[in-house]
Formats: C-alpha cells, sequence, structure tokens
C-alpha cells in the first residue's frame, strides 16, 4: 500500500521574524527613533529588571530597576551640569510607577537636599529638609509641603515644634529661643502666633539674653488657659 506524504505546515515567515524582534532577556544598547537609547534587560519588548536609559534632549541618565518598560523599584537619576558638562546627582532611591516612591534622597541645584518618603513623585511621608540659610525641618510632609507635626532648626539655634499646614506653622507649638533663654508656647495660624504664652527658660545660661528678665504674671491656671486655647483651635478646624 502506497506511503502518502503530507506537505509539512509551516507558519508564515512573518511569525519567525517577528519572534527574532521580540527584546527579551539581557540586550546591549537599543536606540530609539527620538535619539533615546537603552541598555539592559527586557521583558516581552518592554524594558524590564536592570537597565540604562539616556535621554537625547536633555543628556539625563537614570541607571536602575526597571518594570514594565517604567522606572520601578531602586535607582539613580542624574543630569549635566549646563555649564560644566559634568553630570550631578539628583534623586537616589525607591521609584513606583516611574515616579519618585518610598524612601530617597532628592539633591537640589542650590545645594539644598531632602531625605525621606516620597508618593507620586512628591514628598509625603516622614522626611528631613536641609534648606541653603542652614535651616533643617524634619517631620511629617504632605503633597510637598510640610503638614502635621515637625521640627524646624534655625542656623541661630531657634527652634520650633509642632503642627503645621500648608507648609506653615499651624496649631498648637511651641517655640524655643535659646539665643534669649525663652520659651513661647501657644498656638499658630499660617505662621503667625495667635496666642501664647512667653516664659523665660535657661536665660541665666543664654549667650544673648534680654536685657530684663520677663516680669512674672498671676495666672491661677495657666496650663488650663493654653487647653482652652487649643480646644477652641480644635473646634474651629473640625
Amino acid at each position: 500500500m502506497p506511503i502518502i506524504k503530507y506537505p509539512r505546515a509551516r507558519e508564515p515567515l512573518f511569525y519567525e521574524w517577528d519572534r527574532r524582534a521580540q527584546k527579551c532577556g539581557l540586550r546591549h544598547t537599543v536606540y530609539a527613533v527620538n535619539g533615546d537609547q537603552y541598555t539592559g534587560e527586557w521583558l516581552d519588548n518592554l524594558k524590564h529588571g536592570k537597565g540604562t536609559q539616556i535621554w537625547k534632549t536633555t543628556g539625563a541618565i537614570y541607571s536602575g530597576d526597571w518594570k514594565f518598560g517604567k522606572r520601578d523599584g531602586y535607582g539613580s537619576y542624574s543630569v549635566p551640569d549646563p555649564v560644566t558638562k559634568e553630570y550631578r546627582r539628583v534623586y537616589t532611591g525607591w521609584w513606583e510607577n516611574d515616579q519618585r516612591g518610598g524612601q530617597g534622597v532628592f539633591f537640589y541645584p542650590n545645594e539644598e537636599r531632602y531625605e525621606g518618603e516620597w508618593s507620586n513623585g512628591l514628598r509625603s511621608g516622614w522626611g528631613k529638609m536641609h534648606y541653603k540659610d542652614g535651616s533643617v525641618y524634619e517631620g511629617q510632609w504632605l503633597v510637598d509641603q510640610p503638614n502635621g507635626q515637625g521640627v524646624l532648626r534655625l542656623p541661630n539655634g531657634n527652634r520650633y515644634e509642632g503642627g503645621w499646614k500648608d507648609g506653615k506653622k499651624h496649631g498648637p507649638g511651641k517655640y524655643f529661643y535659646p539665643n534669649k533663654g525663652q520659651l513661647l508656647e501657644g498656638i499658630w495660624v499660617a505662621d503667625i502666633p495667635k496666642c501664647g504664652v512667653l516664659v523665660d527658660f535657661g536665660r541665666d545660661n543664654a549667650p544673648a539674653p534680654t536685657q530684663y528678665p520677663l516680669p512674672e504674671i498671676e495666672l491661677h491656671d495657666p496650663a488650663g488657659v493654653l487647653a482652652e486655647a487649643r480646644a477652641m483651635f480644635d473646634d474651629s478646624h473640625n
């Protein structure tokens, strides 16, 4: 009985060409149409794993983790200095969905620095900001502004401990003046102290005390006065 040979079914060649064109695993530098270049790992034609991206228009470099085509994980972002052309580190830390997210350090061009938590590319959570004038704020942040509880330390040694809202002192707080040996405890609204009690605090050891000590004012219950002011503040903001 004769043997009938059937032709082997073959898929179109472009299927094979397409498979070979898919980027997966470690690749050498791949150039985009706009001149951007990426060197690193791929998965299903997307940047995934460890890799380095260079943007042609800005010269910026990101080196770190990728997830399905986006910066996600730990990585460092740098830009070239417009004058010296040397690379200046901008951000080192964690990324989520192509934005700063989690713990990280951001270096500002004016020598300021933020160390702390991020969310959706903005300072949010707990963080520490070093300002150019030497001031340091450490505390809670929300949408890129101090919000919640925090401490601001000034170069002269003075400090504020208390509430913040939209980047301003807001709510119950204490302002220490070690240079004068005084303490102001009260209620702030939009950076302005609205009421409080000012007392001498370590005045004998202060480097620049006031000429005369504060006169003593007899209050039956100074703590009660502040407590009542706090209660009124809380009621007005609920």
